[in-house]
């Protein structure tokens, strides 16, 4: 019984760490939804942890795995030096720092850099990938477990502004999105090994999206959803197999999010899928609404509503029902970065790296705090375990009550 007992608590804490990190874009699930609450305000003085400096820019937001947060970084003129930096949650320290020399194509847009697209943990290994379409794999103390140049197999794989879609890790694949405008395709790699299990061909079309998870009823059921201009698909993330297709066009920019069995997706404003009932290759929707355009930044569905920036940094909340405004609130933009919400609160960083809470309920947002930290910041935050963390080009902040 003794030895029950002692499983159970080892369990439930094993269950309780995983439910506390932040181990890829938008969290966990990919919704940008945190299991804890946050700061709801900060100043230079207060419940500001710490800040750490990095190395070279970067777009990619952090992950927290347990006790560590990891951020990816690109330096050098043609930024062919990749770097993965590892610091204690705790303080701030630097832990360890990997770098590697780009194998592919380093050129994109000034704003963007080659360290884009956020890395990934199965909670023992980092895999983090950049838009010279690099993958690499490390223990969570930084060893190289291995490194796959994909533009050795795939050499036309590029776009001339840069890739950004961020890996998700699906069960026991890692699926990567290589979408351009010429070698187009995504792939589920062995995160073992490093070697694809499948890949598929995709719309040779530049696309800046990420995978987004759906869960099942069972993990076998599980599956992801890869959009694209062409509309979306819904992947078998263990063998490549596409389950459905929504072929009616979406957004290349900002990415659909899952909330319950319904895929909120940019396209047509916003369209609302749920699986097929009477054919299963073919999704339903739900509601299509036009006035909900977002611009960069990706939706995030919490509760009754479904909350939409777009281009001039005006959120709208719609109801998940039907599409139907609720409320409009204007904060000051433009945002590159997507929001994520805590504790009832919604957190959103601007390019100017000025953050703004807005409180949500009662019918109406309304901003309760806002601080810049006065330095570019075009990534999405991370939130666990009651923190923040943000970052800039320069820099990697905790913010945490005191």
């Amino acid at each position: 019984m003794r030895f029950l007992f002692l499983m159970t608590l080892c369990i439930a804490g094993m269950s309780a760490t995983a439910r506390a990190d932040w181990r890829q874009f938008r969290g966990n699930d990919t919704n940008g939804i945190a299991d804890s609450t946050a700061p709801t305000s900060w100043t230079d003085e207060d419940n500001i942890a710490w800040k750490a400096d990095l190395t070279g820019r970067g777009l990619s937001s952090p992950i927290v795995v347990g006790d560590r947060v990891v951020v990816t970084c690109s330096s050098g003129y043609r930024q062919e030096r990749l770097h993965v930096v590892c610091f204690s949650t705790e303080d701030g320290s630097k832990l360890w720092e990997r770098q590697f020399w780009a194998t592919g194509r380093t050129g994109t847009h000034t704003k963007t850099c080659v360290a884009a697209p956020t890395p990934v943990s199965d909670g023992e290994r980092i895999f983090a990938t950049y838009s010279s379409n690099d993958v690499v794999c490390l223990d969570l103390d930084g060893n190289l477990l291995w490194y796959r140049g994909l533009g050795y197999d795939f050499p036309n794989a590029s776009n001339s502004l840069g890739m950004s879609s961020s890996p998700v890790m699906a069960g026991d694949t890692l699926v990567v999105m290589v979408e351009n405008d010429a070698e187009s395709f995504t792939t589920g790699i062995d995160p073992a090994t490093g070697q694809s299990r499948w890949k598929i061909d995709r719309p040779r079309r530049a696309n800046w999206t990420s995978p987004a998870l759906w869960p099942g009823e069972t993990p076998a059921d599980d599956r992801v959803l890869v959009q694209s201009s062409a509309g979306v698909v819904a992947v078998v993330p263990e063998t490549g197999e596409v389950e459905w297709t929504y072929a009616d066009g979406a957004s290349t920019i900002p990415s659909l999010t899952v909330s319950g069995n319904i895929a909120f997706v940019p396209s047509h404003g916003i369209t609302a899928l749920r699986p097929g009932q009477s054919n299963p290759e073919v999704p339903e929707i739900v509601w299509q609404e036009g006035s909900l355009s977002p611009g960069t930044a990706s939706p995030l569905v919490h509760d009754e509503s479904v909350y939409v920036f777009n281009r001039a940094g005006v959120l709208t909340a719609a109801d998940v029902e039907d599409g139907s405004r609720q409320w409009q609130l204007r904060l000051k933009g433009p945002f590159s970065g997507s929001p994520v919400l805590a504790g009832g609160h919604l957190y959103a960083f601007n390019e100017d790296g000025l953050g703004q809470v807005v409180r949500l309920g009662d019918g109406k947002g309304e901003i309760v705090s806002s601080h810049s930290f006065d330095e570019t910041i075009l990534c999405t935050p991370a939130v666990s375990d009651g923190a923040i963390y943000i970052r800039s080009d320069g820099h990697l902040w905790k913010i945490a009550e005191e």
